[in-house]
Parts: structure tokens; C-alpha cells; sequence
């Protein structure tokens, strides 16, 4: 199992990413594990405000280098007087997604958390193929926070597929959520269901493979919650049919949860370069907040 002993918060400073860094706060509180908040600051529209103020380059750099370190030292404060964590704070120029990558090395954290509005890291993960390829070879797990924090997180959804990714993500859960539910959730199909169908196979007998299907599906799944050393009170098995995008934002509702557990990678070669459909468009569906796991 991962041990998480450093969570790394990324903020652009805005009223959004607050909630990113209050539930990274929250994290750090429930799991005692230390806190670092990171702001890249954009120095790229400097040249043309230094045209129009008349200043040098280095004065305008400092000065905007200097505003955003009060701000985190300010956003920092905060955390403290309500969370009681000190957060460590670091300031620094460049590539966003080049800066977020030296600095998960640099400090080690086992977690990365961003928001999901404004000039974000979701942003970058979405629509570019940089932030695609960073994602792909990060060794740390990245919680995306769409919703203002108001309490630990309770409910936690775990999609599996029974790849190799799926008991890590159940570890990497409960690492930032020791005392939450977590419900396992797997979304099968019948194997050639559709060649069936156009063989004129009826539907007794496809109701059959399912039954079938999902028998092996939840004896496998209770064999992961055994390896995974949950106990049946803290958790519970989901198996269903049918597509996994739509099933697992349903369910989502259905059970209450407040976090999703996602793999980064999807089934095919191709997907394994790139972030997996499915996790792309919970990413972007869902309501809770989602753990992109390693």
C-alpha cells in the first residue's frame, strides 16, 4: 500500500481554487500528513505592462512575485486558524504543468491536488496534450476538487475493471479518506453481446449471460475487497450492467458519494497513452470530486 506522506495543493490564487486548497487542508488534518501550497505565477503579460508603466522587467517581476507570496502566505493563515495545519508555501515562475511535475518530485508528495475552475490544472488535463502526457507518467495520484469542502469525505465510489490499477486505487482511497465508505462499484457487458443479438440469439438466453456474468463478477469483486482489507461494514459491491460512463455517474448519485476513485489509464494501447475515455468524461460529468489514481 502507498503510504501518503506529502500532499502538494496547487492554487492560481483565484476564489475557485480555494476550495482545492481547503480540501487538501482537510486531507492533510484527517490523514496528519504535511501540506504544500504552489502558486506558478504567469509573468508572460509582463512585457506589455512594462511598455505601458515604464518600468524594468525585474521591478514588475518582483512586484508581482511579491503579491502572490503574501497571498499564499494570507491563504495559508487561514488554513491555520481553521484546519490548525501549516502549510509550507512556494512561489515560482514557468510552465505550469512543467513547474507542478519538478516540484511533486522535489517535494515527494504522494498527492497532487488542483481545482476544477478558472485558469486550472483541470483545464490543462482536458484540452492538453501536454498535461495528457504529464498525467500519464505522474507516479502521484491528482484530486481534482469541484465542490467547496464541508466536511472529511464520508462516501467514496471505486469503479474496477480487475486490471492491475484497481487495488492501488482502492489503497490510494483510503489513504486520503481513512474513515470514509467506499463502495466498489464494477460495470460489465455481455462478451459479443451485440454478434449475439444479430445471430438471432433470444433474449432468455442473453439474460442467462448476464446472470452469469454477474455472478463471476461479484465473487471477483468481493475477492478484491478482501485483498484490499476492507471489511464488509466499511464498504459495499455494486455490480451492473450496461455502459460504465453512465452507470458510474449514476451511481455516483444512487449511493451519495462525495469522491470517485478513477484510473488514468483505459483498456486499449491507445488509451494507455492518453488519459482513458471513461475517466475523461467522469472527469468532466461528475459532481463529486475525483482521485485520478496511479
Amino acid at each position: 500500500m502507498n503510504q501518503l506522506k506529502r500532499i502538494l495543493a496547487a492554487t492560481d490564487l483565484s476564489a475557485p481554487a480555494r476550495h482545492a486548497v481547503e480540501r487538501a487542508a482537510l486531507v492533510s488534518k484527517d490523514t496528519a500528513v504535511a501540506l504544500d501550497l504552489l502558486h506558478v505565477a504567469n509573468l508572460g503579460p509582463l512585457e506589455r505592462l512594462r511598455q505601458l508603466m515604464g518600468v524594468t522587467p525585474a521591478d514588475m517581476e518582483q512586484r508581482v512575485l511579491d503579491i502572490a507570496r503574501q497571498k499564499l502566505s494570507d491563504l495559508a493563515a487561514a488554513l491555520q486558524q481553521r484546519f490548525g495545519i501549516a502549510a509550507g508555501i512556494h512561489v515560482v515562475t514557468g510552465s505550469l504543468l512543467a513547474e507542478l511535475a519538478k516540484n511533486v518530485d522535489g517535494l515527494a508528495a504522494g498527492l497532487l491536488v488542483c481545482g476544477a475552475k478558472g485558469e486550472s490544472v483541470i483545464r490543462h488535463f482536458t484540452l492538453g496534450s501536454t498535461a495528457l502526457r504529464l498525467l500519464s507518467t505522474s507516479t502521484c495520484p491528482v484530486l481534482v476538487v469541484k465542490q467547496s469542502p464541508h466536511e472529511s469525505y464520508r462516501r467514496i465510489l471505486v469503479p474496477v475493471d480487475f486490471s492491475a490499477s484497481s487495488l492501488p486505487a482502492i489503497h490510494q482511497a483510503r489513504s486520503i479518506a481513512p474513515q470514509a465508505d467506499i463502495v466498489l462499484l464494477h460495470v460489465f457487458e455481455v462478451p459479443f453481446e451485440g454478434h449475439l443479438r444479430y445471430a438471432s440469439v433470444g433474449e432468455d438466453t442473453l439474460n442467462n449471460y448476464r446472470i452469469v456474468a454477474k455472478q463471476e463478477a461479484t465473487e471477483k469483486l468481493d475477492a478484491l475487497r478482501q485483498d484490499a482489507g476492507l471489511s464488509s461494514h466499511g464498504s459495499s459491491l455494486v455490480v451492473l450492467n450496461g455502459d460504465p460512463i453512465g452507470r458510474i455517474i449514476e451511481q455516483e448519485q444512487e449511493q451519495d458519494c462525495d469522491l470517485i476513485v478513477m484510473g488514468k489509464h483505459g483498456e486499449s494501447p491507445i488509451e494507455d497513452l492518453l488519459l482513458g475515455s471513461v475517466t475523461k468524461h467522469v472527469l468532466a460529468e461528475s459532481l463529486a470530486d475525483i482521485l485520478v489514481s496511479v
